[in-house]
């Protein structure tokens, strides 16, 4: 068995078996949905005329898959590090990329899973979303938008040292980029000033990606955009990833 495959495995097992890890990953951001669905339930946009639900379930699904790849492999880095899990790993052949990657993979397995069980709840009656026949473009630009916030986590986990630590900087980083990214607010109903500060942001293409192919927001143009500026940021993160990544405490 490889290095790679045993990594992945070991993260997968203690992913599953761990149920406030998977609450917080699948039923914590469901219930959002959950909430804003009904709320805004019968209800249009009036900037857009189109439906809440199509802007709050792309929305909270990138959002959601984004938050469980940041605090997934911040987390586990951080106490991988604390508990000299890392510096083990480092003192036999396995490389970097095979740590890394094998988060990655789980990162993609999730993100799946949450897309399947948000959108499975959001076409139920009491929502009534309607996927567009382009829905199929929008698992690459998940998949780039975990690349992307996977890099980003990674980086949180090299600096901080504490769960508490984790949490505080994930937290301050996805919580503000939620609500200007459109998350869980159109952003057609924002000023414009906020519009433009939210090109500079992640999630906002991931928004934009997930919610012209799920919904047909967008054209195949605007799908192609979001995924190009995902794999910019997924590029620019993952290089300062590999290059802040730590061992240990003392390296």
């Amino acid at each position: 068995m490889s290095a790679y495959t045993a990594l992945r495995e070991a993260g997968y097992r203690a992913y599953t078996r761990d149920r406030t890890t998977l609450f917080f990953t699948f039923a914590f951001p469901l219930l959002f949905l959950v909430v804003f669905g009904l709320i805004f339930s019968g209800q249009d946009v009036e900037e857009s005329g189109r439906p809440y639900i199509s802007y709050i379930a792309p929305g909270v699904l990138s959002w959601g898959v984004a938050n469980a790849a940041v605090f997934g492999v911040g987390f586990t880095l951080m106490q991988w590090r604390r508990d000299d899990i890392l510096r083990l790993i480092r003192m036999t052949p396995t490389p970097l990329g095979a740590v890394l990657g094998s988060r990655w993979v789980l990162a993609i397995g999730v993100g799946v899973v949450q897309a399947v069980v948000f959108v499975a709840v959001a076409m139920l009656p009491g929502f009534g979303l309607e996927l567009d026949a382009g829905w199929p473009l929008a698992l690459p630009v998940l998949v780039l938008g975990v690349s992307a916030f996977l890099a980003l986590g990674a980086i949180v986990g090299a600096y901080c040292r504490t769960p508490e630590a984790v949490a505080a900087v994930a937290n301050c980083l996805m919580v503000p980029m939620a609500f200007l990214s459109g998350s869980f607010y159109p952003l057609d109903a924002m000023p414009s000033w906020l519009q433009d500060i939210s090109w500079v942001l992640p999630l906002r293409h991931l928004n934009d990606g997930v919610s012209a192919a799920l919904t047909g927001s967008g054209g195949v143009g605007d799908i192609g955009l979001a995924a190009a500026l995902l794999v910019g940021f997924a590029a620019v993160l993952g290089v300062v990833a590999f290059r802040t990544f730590r061992w240990s405490d003392q390296s």
